[in-house]
């Protein structure tokens, strides 16, 4: 099952929807899954280990504090952590973020390309000794990373790795596929009597 990235993010909008989460919230989830996905990660399958764990809403899973370590009495959610961290991209200057317990950490990296981006220089995330590093239009990273990050560090780096040829995953697992497909259904107004009918064309009136 080969999918564009349009539809990789257009589903994952709607699934996180579905899951619960706002739609602002949704529309990072899906930039996150797109991204992933064009840098040679299965985003789709981030996304929905991430969807299953039921963190929407996600006010228990959110820093508590953004001024020392990012921790909260539950894990972490990467989607909301991350938002936080490109919003607080320019505090890198200063030193870096270090965040606990983080839920599928693989969504952080997007988050950690904004950063790079609005920086304009690498980004190194740490996450249990596993180390990725994006300048934001390109990504090294580890071929396994743990489902649960104890810690995660995030910092600028002076040094450009040399990037390697990343071409984009466009065949996510079935099965993750199929589970955002489920959830995004639940965004799908149920059909009436009356659109049923708008569907069917002629409806009940008589064209000859």
């Amino acid at each position: 099952m080969k999918l564009s990235l349009n539809e990789i993010e257009a589903t994952a909008k709607r699934a996180a929807r579905g899951a619960g989460y706002s739609w602002g919230l949704a529309e990072e989830a899906s930039k996150a899954a797109r991204w992933l996905s064009n840098h040679g990660q299965d985003g789709v399958a981030a996304l929905a280990e991430l969807l299953d764990k039921g963190f929407a809403p996600s006010v228990d899973h959110q820093p508590l504090a953004t001024d020392e370590i990012w921790q909260s009495d539950r894990d972490l959610c990467p989607l909301v952590t991350g938002a936080f961290l490109s919003d607080c991209a320019q505090d890198l200057r200063s030193g870096p973020v270090v965040m606990q317990r983080v839920a599928v950490p693989l969504l952080i990296l997007p988050f950690a390309a904004n950063a790079a981006s609005e920086l304009r220089c690498c980004v190194r995330v740490e996450m249990d000794g596993h180390v990725a590093i994006t300048d934001g239009g390109h990504l090294l990273c580890p071929a396994m990373l743990p489902e649960l990050a104890e810690r995660i560090t995030v910092q600028t780096s002076q040094t450009t790795p040399s990037w390697q040829q990343c071409d984009a995953l466009m065949c996510p697992d079935p099965d993750s596929w199929d589970r955002l497909a489920m959830l995004a259904h639940r965004t799908y107004a149920p059909a009436t009597e009356e659109s049923r009918l708008r569907g069917a064309g002629a409806g009940l009136s008589d064209n000859d």
